[in-house]
This record gives structure tokens, sequence and C-alpha cells, in this order.
């Protein structure tokens, strides 16, 4: 029995893919038939455009990109992870890089610095 995910969450996430897909047209050479990236367009990995496509069509398909409930909320499309890495591609996308996960440093570490 498919889960009742909000069409709302579903409908946003796709509309955030498909915008990120649309920032990487491709253009062909016709002397060479070579397949390249267009001017001033985002040059994303193999693996950031399988996983672009992978996920809109589980959107399309189920109304959401994962089935473990314990890899996000019930009522939402896409788990925490995936909507991580589509922040990331997204910040790639506007030229912004973004730093992965990062440590934070301990309470007080600025006084102990100073002594």
């Amino acid at each position: 029995m498919p889960r009742e995910v909000d069409p709302k969450r579903t409908r946003k996430a796709q509309r955030l893919i498909r915008k990120l897909k649309s920032a990487a047209p491709e253009t062909t050479d016709p002397e060479t038939g070579e397949v390249k990236p267009a001017e001033g367009a985002v040059d994303y990995s193999r693996w950031e455009k399988d996983f672009l496509g992978e996920v809109d069509v589980r959107l399309e398909k189920y109304g959401s990109a994962f089935a473990n409930l314990a890899k996000g909320r019930k009522q939402d499309a896409l788990s925490t992870l995936q909507t991580v890495k589509l922040k990331e591609i997204a910040a790639k996308a506007r030229g912004k890089k973004r730093k992965g996960l990062t440590t934070k440093k301990p309470l007080g570490w600025k006084k102990r610095d100073k002594e």
C-alpha cells in the first residue's frame, strides 16, 4: 500500500529538479557530432545528471523518491540526504561552492586561543 505523500511537496521537488536539469543544456557539434555543454551552462558530473533523472522518474511514478521511512519524514517527497544533495547541486548551478558536512568547533574555543 503506497503511503500518502503531500502533493505540494512532490510538485515543489519536481519543479526544482526540472529547473536544475534545464540549467545544463547540451549542444551537438555539427562537424564532429560531439556533445558539449552550452556556453554558460552548468557542467554537472555524470552522477549528478543520473541522480536528477532518477529522482525525477521516481517522483513522477510514485510521488516520492524514497521508500524507507527511516530516511525521511512520511509526508516528504524526498529523503533527508536527497534534499541535501539537491541543495548542493543547486549551489553548483548558482556558481557557489557549498561545503559538505563540516565539524563544529567545541564550545569556548575562542577563549582557549587567547589564554
